[in-house]
């Protein structure tokens, strides 16, 4: 597994001055992917400049750009969000906007460049819509060209209203949460060796 690369696409609101728990939780994965020789990378995305749009380079000091070069390069793409009233964070819609602006840009077999690079999704927050914006996440995902296996959204969520999150509550001890980080983490590994050793057929995936 030493030639796949993994990117951890960070949307929490917080920079790396504030402790994520949406990164806690992909620590959980991370050390997986590096006991089995996988390369690992985490961007917080909140420390960016990132303007709104679907353009490849907006311009005045866009920061995306170079964010796009490292997902062209990684064989596994995972975006991580916490959740408020329910849905993904604002900067993870502004994530998958980008990389929707570049879907139309092409590889060798003039398929889209997201073709043979996996997805996944991990999740934290303190109220119910882990689901609803994991199925989001990966749709979106899946409709510009990466593949998703199965079992490969990740959450945990606190009890209903305020309360402890992910750290506090130390949810790496809930078995539901682990096992599925689990799921994620060898699944994405398997199908992303399968494309790296087989990719997707050009017939009928041009654009």
């Amino acid at each position: 597994m030493s030639n796949l690369k993994v990117l951890f696409l960070n949307a929490s609101l917080k920079d790396s001055n504030e402790v994520s728990n949406t990164e806690a939780l992909f620590e959980q994965a991370r050390k997986i992917y590096e006991n089995e020789g996988v390369v690992t990378e985490s961007i917080r995305l909140a420390e960016y400049h990132i303007p709104y749009g679907i353009s490849g380079d907006m311009g005045d000091g866009d920061e995306w750009p170079m964010i796009l070069e490292k997902v062209k390069q990684a064989n596994i793409v995972i975006i991580g969000t916490p959740l408020w009233l329910g849905e993904k964070s604002s900067l993870a819609t502004l994530a998958i906007e980008r990389l929707y602006g570049s879907s139309g840009e092409t590889n060798q077999k003039g398929q889209a460049i997201y073709y043979n690079k996996v997805g996944g999704v991990i999740v934290t927050g303190n109220e119910d819509g882990a689901k609803h914006a994991s199925a989001s996440i990966l749709y979106g995902l899946s409709h510009i060209g990466f593949v998703i296996p199965p079992n490969v959204d990740t959450y945990w969520v606190g009890e209903a209203g305020p309360g402890p999150s992910y750290i506090d509550a130390n949810g790496k001890n809930n078995d539901f949460s682990q096992e599925h980080i689990e799921m994620l983490s060898y699944n994405t590994m398997y199908f992303a060796r399968l494309l790296k050793e087989h990719s997707i057929p050009a017939i009928g995936n041009t654009l």
